[in-house]
């Protein structure tokens, strides 16, 4: 078995049992497969959720990449579409996602599961920040930039957390709120807004 049927299978049988297989032996044993089938693409079930979640982000990453019209966006535009197009890979998973949701949506528990596509999600932020430079839609700063990236990776797991709760039809409250969410970052990343707050930060600490 590849990859993805291993994924399948696993999210499926999330679906008709709420839970995970009680052990690999048992799961390869409903698939009429040696165990060893499983581990020449997994090691665990951990592992094999943690790839989940990236395969959700690769599959939107390829989507986006593939459309010309986003290849002329700007670092704020391409990133707007990436949540759209991700809530969307989303969508065609929710009901394995809200089996699990309690993991998503306290703080800290996030860490282990979200791991694969969190290092994966960095890289893609770190390229659009880089963009964004040349571009002059984010402005560099000194001792904060490298830090842009995990305010973006809170964003995303916000987005994540709105969209888990969102009740409204068709999801339309999350689609808002990505929008405000984006906007915001990229104002406090290109503005002086950010440059005030900091120095502001500073006659504080240096006033104690």
């Amino acid at each position: 078995m590849d990859k993805q049927t291993v994924r399948e299978a696993y999210k499926k049988y999330w679906l008709e049992n709420g839970k995970r297989p009680v052990s690999v032996y048992a799961f390869c044993q409903q698939l009429n497969v040696p165990e060893t089938e499983f581990y020449d693409s997994y090691s665990s079930f951990d592992a094999l959720e943690k790839d989940i979640w990236r395969s959700f982000f690769e599959a939107t990453l390829e989507k986006v990449k593939g459309d010309e019209t986003y290849r002329n966006y700007s670092a704020r535009e391409k990133l707007l579409t990436f949540y759209f197009m991700w809530v969307q890979q989303l969508r065609e998973n929710r009901s394995y996602i809200l089996q699990q949701k309690d993991q998503y949506l306290v703080p800290g528990l996030h860490i282990d599961k979200l791991e694969f596509f969190r290092a994966a999600f960095y890289d893609y932020i770190r390229s659009l920040v880089k963009e964004g430079y040349q571009t002059g839609e984010i402005k560099e700063r000194k001792f904060i930039s490298d830090q842009y990236v995990h305010g973006f990776w809170l964003q995303a797991l916000f987005v994540l957390r709105y969209w888990i709760k969102d009740h409204s039809e068709r999801f339309e409250m999350t689609d808002a709120a990505i929008e405000k969410a984006v906007n915001l970052s990229f104002q406090l990343t290109s503005s002086n807004t950010l440059d005030s707050i900091v120095d502001f930060g500073k006659f504080m600490f240096a006033g104690k």
